[in-house]
């Protein structure tokens, strides 16, 4: 097997376990994954030329001590201070990045910390991505909220007190089509100031019209920048395209969106050079488009339904931290989000160095906020969830959380005018 994330399924028939195992193990029977598909919108942009250029001719390995302090010196960070304070060498030096980065933090947002929720709407896929629970040939529980049922959780959700939710969806175009997701913007502007989507990309004229039911901003996870381990981990679908992905988040702003969030998720591949990459679209975008709200975060993988050994292999807390620090370093202004992927002592910890913002309250799964706010069991039917989280903690109990470590939580800052 050429990757560590296999995942059968002894309920597949026949024909679609051939299928699978020939993906998996003939890369002439798949299809290019750097080609567009035919109903992919190609841009012209220079940016992810910039990024990629960048990220191949970093070599960590020629940092030094003198190169991180010399870094830390600096009042602005420039991209090859940045490349220093990822590198190994830097790694003796995290007790100084954090109190930059705190410096950095403070500075610019205060003491405040962002709560919001995800709202999981369908957990159906087209995509053949081997670590991802919800990929096509894994076996779990599919389901499609209805909008009486979208409506429902949505105001379980908002009755909590949350003002902002993220609408996700599985990547299945066919189950969840561009105009279901936008009735359930529609919705969601019904119960929060602020509506986000983390779904499958989509063209600029797309964005557009989600832009007009309600959305404010988009999420986009790139997985990982390496172009070869990519393609050996996504094995089918339109996820498969690695520079449609690449341009989603322009084709958002170009639709209208007022924000975008970038991420990697570390874990997959070489995580000191996708760390670097994913600041760096963030970095080129941002000058590109001044007016566009921008953030990052920094999951790492988790184990999925009918795979436990799912892990980030080599980014420990530490690692983790350490390219959280040097994005505040690197990107002082950037809203910076920490998952529930991550542990409740992790999250307490870094929202006070240069963390801006955390989930509460969350569930992976389809259709069971009600169960999870209201501590009610049923038996409602319910999906399963895309990944397993390490942080359960309700939204009241993450917002009193929050507020004893002297943060002052946040549930919006725009105003509608």
């Amino acid at each position: 097997m050429e990757n560590q994330f296999f995942v059968d399924s002894e309920h597949l028939s026949l024909t679609a376990l051939e299928k699978k195992h020939r993906l998996e193990t003939d890369r002439s029977s798949r299809k290019n994954h750097m080609e567009y598909l035919p109903d992919m919108e190609k841009i012209e942009s220079d940016v992810c030329q910039q990024v990629m250029t960048q990220m191949n001719s970093f070599d960590y390995s020629v940092y030094t001590a003198r190169d991180i302090r010399t870094a830390l010196t600096h009042e602005t960070c420039s991209i090859e201070d940045f490349k220093a304070l990822l590198s190994p060498a830097a790694e003796p030096f995290l007790e100084e990045m954090a109190q930059k980065a705190r410096i950095e933090t403070s500075k610019h947002f205060g003491n405040t910390v962002y709560l919001f929720t995800p709202l999981y709407i369908a957990n159906y896929c087209e995509n053949y991505c081997v670590y991802c629970g919800f990929n096509c040939y894994n076996h779990i529980n599919r389901m499609k909220l209805n909008m009486e049922q979208i409506e429902h959780e949505m105001k379980v959700i908002a009755d909590s007190g949350m003002e902002e939710i993220l609408i996700l969806t599985g990547e299945s175009r066919v189950q969840s089509d561009v105009e279901y997701i936008g009735e359930a913007c529609k919705l969601a502007r019904k119960y929060f100031r602020m509506v986000g989507l983390e779904i499958y990309p989509v063209n600029t004229d797309e964005y557009k019209y989600l832009h007009e039911c309600g959305a404010d901003y988009v999420t986009v996870f790139q997985e990982t920048y390496d172009t070869d381990k990519y393609e050996t981990l996504h094995l089918y679908g339109h996820k498969r395209v690695w520079p449609y992905r690449f341009d989603a988040q322009e084709r958002a702003l170009r639709g209208g969106m007022r924000g975008v969030a970038f991420s990697a998720l570390l874990g997959l591949a070489d995580f000191r050079k996708d760390a670097l990459a994913s600041a760096l679209h963030v970095y080129y975008l941002q000058r590109k488009y001044p007016h566009a709200e921008m953030s990052l975060s920094c999951p790492r993988l988790r184990p999925i339904i009918n795979n436990n050994s799912i892990n980030p292999l080599d980014v420990g807390e530490k690692q983790l931290c350490q390219i959280l620090c040097a994005y505040r370093i690197f990107l002082p202004f950037v809203g910076i989000t920490v998952s529930s992927r991550e542990s409740a002592e992790f999250r307490n910890g870094i929202v006070k160095i240069a963390a801006t913002k955390v989930s509460a309250g969350v569930s992976t799964g389809i259709g069971d906020h009600e169960s999870k706010y209201n501590a009610k069991d049923d038996d409602t039917v319910k999906g399963d969830e895309q990944f397993e989280i390490d942080d359960n903690r309700s939204f009241e109990r993450m917002y009193k959380d929050m507020s004893s470590e002297g943060l002052q939580p946040v549930l919006n800052d725009y105003v509608y005018v």
